[in-house]
């Protein structure tokens, strides 16, 4: 499963982290990281991925394959 991240939709809520801060991060300007961006998430932490992709305010994450 991937995350595909629009980052100029991204707004720096922190929703994302707050579900799946070994996926997600906000860095110091508050920008969004995504430590699997382009890559297939660990099946281990799949199910917080998608949490944190389904609370974003302003549907920045969606979840592929």
């Amino acid at each position: 499963m991937r995350i595909v991240v629009d980052y100029d939709r991204c707004e720096g809520h922190g929703l994302c982290e707050e579900q799946a801060p070994e996926v997600f991060r906000l860095d110091d300007a508050g920008d969004l990281v995504h430590r699997f961006d382009g890559r297939d998430v660990p099946e281990e932490l799949a199910e917080a991925a998608a949490r944190g992709a389904g609370v974003c305010p302003v549907a920045a994450l969606r979840v592929a394959g």
